[in-house]
């Protein structure tokens, strides 16, 4: 993953913040003034002017809201082209969809610059499937990584999925569902689970183990980016 992916114990990536708060903005549920402190909250994100400007940018594109993409190679989850915005945002491993416009996070130091390129229509899973991959996903990770005895070689991964209850709090502006926040948190808490999992590969007693791992770890790490990129793309979020 990018150094601007979640890891364990952290919030929303960048993109899926700024999607939040740009949708909340474009839909007109959150004052200007408001949104620009929220994203200002977020140290890496840029403050000031030029989220202005790039608020104002977004505006321009006569969307309604703004969605997210968290592409890895063999998966460009939320990605419809062209090839140069894909290629960025694949680079970063995230991005902001909105309207015919596609943002890419750029980290220089303390602030994140954001690229803007053309982007193209794409394709989601909806709320309800990605919720039900995660559960279902979850639920066999739990059993094959209790199988590999997870407790032995990673024990936070094994006190993670025994206190499923304790998810990240997220700050969600108005207007979002509380489905899609809470289905954010629970992907959030899945893929936190996979990072502390394959945290150090180097325990494992053989390569084997160490395929072993990654193979049985993989679907929960697309089903939790799958649950994420659902839950801050509105073009996706249930009516009620």
């Amino acid at each position: 993953m990018s150094s601007s992916s979640p890891g364990p114990g952290t919030g929303l990536p960048h993109a899926a913040t700024l999607a939040w708060w740009l949708t909340a903005w474009l839909r007109g549920h959150e004052q200007t003034d408001h949104v620009l402190d929220a994203l200002a909250d977020d140290v890496h994100l840029m403050a000031g002017g030029s989220a202005l400007d790039l608020l104002t940018h977004s505006r321009g594109t006569g969307a309604s809201y703004a969605g997210l993409a968290l592409p890895v190679e063999g998966d460009l989850l939320g990605l419809g082209g062209p090839r140069d915005f894909n290629a960025a945002a694949l680079e970063a491993g995230q991005a902001v969809v909105v309207g015919d416009l596609g943002l890419v996070p750029l980290e220089q130091g303390e602030t994140v610059q954001w690229q803007a390129l053309p982007a193209a229509r794409r394709q989601l899973p909806d709320v309800g499937e990605a919720d039900r991959s995660l559960r279902e996903t979850l639920l066999r990770a739990a059993g094959d990584l209790a199988d590999l005895d997870v407790a032995r070689w990673r024990p936070e991964a094994a006190d993670a999925l025994m206190n499923l209850h304790r998810r990240p709090a997220l700050d969600a502006p108005l207007g979002t569902p509380p489905r899609c926040v809470d289905l954010a948190a629970r992907g959030l808490q899945a893929w936190a689970i996979v990072d502390l999992a394959l945290a150090d590969d180097g325990g494992a007693l053989s390569s084997y183990e160490v395929e072993q791992r990654r193979g049985l770890l993989q679907p929960l790490g697309r089903a939790a980016r799958r649950a994420v990129v659902a839950a801050c793309s509105p073009e996706v979020w249930p009516d009620r």
